[in-house]
């Protein structure tokens, strides 16, 4: 049963009425160029074909209604009228809530509603579901109030609504491609401009995501940690951000910055370097590149940006040594356990399935989760 009629068949159950209006956004992967988006610079992430779906029904009221189906049918409800709070029973709607106080104050005449919730992105392993719930809220609280949108404003209001109503201060990629993905294309966002130019992916290539199943415990708290250091080398760097540093420029400061402030600006310094360079060979379909250039990024993140941990570098090892120079594999994500990306051919994928199964369980205890994925259309296609 496909989930569109799942969920119709819970909204009725729950609700006692059919649902009338059904909404979707995709979640991500990101295929290079790792915490450079706060930092006004580059990615390449795709949308995946794993989604987070809403179905619903507007109100004549101003109370809005929510139901988890994917968490037990959690509820939560809010009213416009009054100031949107978070629910410390319902940490999950959080992001519905914020959302919502977002466009309110933004000055979108939302209406009450109705609203069924579930999906099948991967919660917590990197993928953002987070981002996914958050353009899927927009999409749907818009369009049921008649009020029009654009996939980057979406994807803006979606960030805002993690940053200062969540309390993540996470930059803009993973709302900006679950808007504006496309089909059988990566995407270069310049997170400066908002730019999005499509990068078309090799016609044989196929997304391996490994879920390590660690959880990642602290990774809001470092995540905010590490954009505080990146702020702080820009400041020391005399910049807007690291994007307008070079690495000479750098270098010659060396000696006068904390060395793990450093760290962290070389990080993003390469590794938009990295992301442009990679764009380029995916056009190109230039398989050694591309592994050069994932290797690398992995080296960083694991040196310099201190973000991997023993079982995800195992990962991404265990798949380097299989597929060679034909094709990548890096940690993907926020980091502190999450996700591998693996950008392979189709006719790897198998092998690639059957070395994780084999070696991750006995070395690290740990069931690993494999997803094969191909690029889809965002919430907003163009």
């Amino acid at each position: 049963m496909d989930p569109y009629t799942t969920a119709r068949q819970a909204f009725e159950r729950l609700y006692g009425t059919a649902a009338h209006h059904h909404f979707q956004a995709p979640g991500r992967v990101n295929l290079i160029g790792e915490h450079t988006d706060y930092n006004d610079g580059f990615v390449l992430p795709a949308a995946i074909d794993y989604h987070t779906c809403i179905v619903g029904n507007p109100r004549e009221d101003r109370v809005v209604n929510l139901v988890a189906l994917d968490l037990n049918e959690a509820r939560s409800s809010f009213h416009l009228d009054e100031p949107i709070e978070h629910d410390a029973a319902a940490p999950w709607s959080d992001y519905l809530r914020g959302v919502c106080d977002v466009l309110r104050k933004a000055g979108y005449q939302l209406c009450g509603a109705d609203l069924l919730v579930t999906g099948n992105v991967p919660q917590g392993a990197g993928l953002s579901s987070s981002a996914s719930l958050e353009v899927v809220t927009a999409r749907a609280m818009t369009q049921l109030a008649g009020e029009t949108l654009s996939g980057t404003q979406a994807a803006l209001f979606s960030q805002q609504a993690e940053n200062q109503f969540v309390g993540c201060q996470c930059g803009i990629m993973d709302q900006l491609i679950s808007a504006r993905g496309q089909q059988g294309h990566a995407a270069l966002i310049d997170c400066r401009s908002l730019t999005t130019q499509p990068v078309p992916m090799p016609a044989d290539a196929a997304i391996v995501i490994i879920n390590s199943n660690v959880k990642r415990g602290l990774v809001d708290s470092e995540y905010n940690q590490r954009r505080l250091q990146c702020e702080a080398a820009a400041r020391h760097l005399q910049v807007p951000a690291l994007r307008d540093a070079t690495l000479d420029q750098l270098e010659q400061a060396k000696d006068g910055m904390d060395p793990v402030t450093y760290r962290r600006a070389r990080h993003i310094i390469t590794e938009n370097e990295r992301t442009l360079a990679a764009a380029d060979a995916l056009a190109q379909s230039d398989w050694p590149r591309i592994s050069e250039l994932m290797a690398a990024s992995h080296a960083s993140m694991r040196d310099d940006f201190e973000i991997t941990v023993p079982p995800i570098d195992g990962l991404v090892a265990m798949v380097a040594d299989l597929i060679g120079d034909q094709g990548g594999v890096r940690m993907t994500g926020g980091g502190f356990g999450g996700c591998v990306v693996s950008l392979v051919h189709e006719h790897q994928v198998e092998a690639v399935i059957e070395r994780v199964n084999q070696r991750y369980e006995a070395e690290f205890g740990i069931k690993p989760t494999v997803y094969v994925c191909h690029p889809v259309d965002g919430a907003y296609p163009d």
